[in-house]
């Protein structure tokens, strides 16, 4: 099914987090409540080794990088709609978002959409 809508969440742990206990604290709580919300279909979590950065417009080819963001979560819904609902449920707003923002992470950038092709 295409259109299929996509979150996904580019972050850093914050400087006092040991991603041993970030691992753990996702397996036993992120990961099942995110699975658990309404219209989620799966939920990924990746440590990033690495990067290649190039601009084919401006001609420079690609070369090795540093990621600027060291995990990526890939969050697959239903709907937009039901992406919106789960957001607003009491488990997101006032439970898990809370404690991410605040105890796990430092700098993230969240990116939506849909997808437009999928093999």
């Amino acid at each position: 099914v295409l259109n299929m809508p996509k979150e996904i969440i580019l972050y850093n742990l914050r400087d006092d987090v040991k991603e041993e206990d970030y691992k753990k604290w996702c397996e036993e709580y992120k990961g099942p409540l995110l699975l658990g919300l309404p219209g989620s279909k799966s939920f990924t979590l990746l440590k990033m080794l690495g990067g290649i950065q190039g601009n084919g417009q401006k001609g420079n080819p690609p070369n090795p990088t540093k990621s600027p963001f060291n995990l990526i979560g890939i969050l697959d819904a239903t709907s937009l709609e039901d992406l919106e609902k789960a957001k607003e449920t009491k488990a997101f707003k006032e439970e898990f978002f809370p404690q991410w923002f605040s105890k796990w992470v430092s700098d993230f950038y969240v990116l939506r959409g849909v997808e437009l092709y999928h093999g």
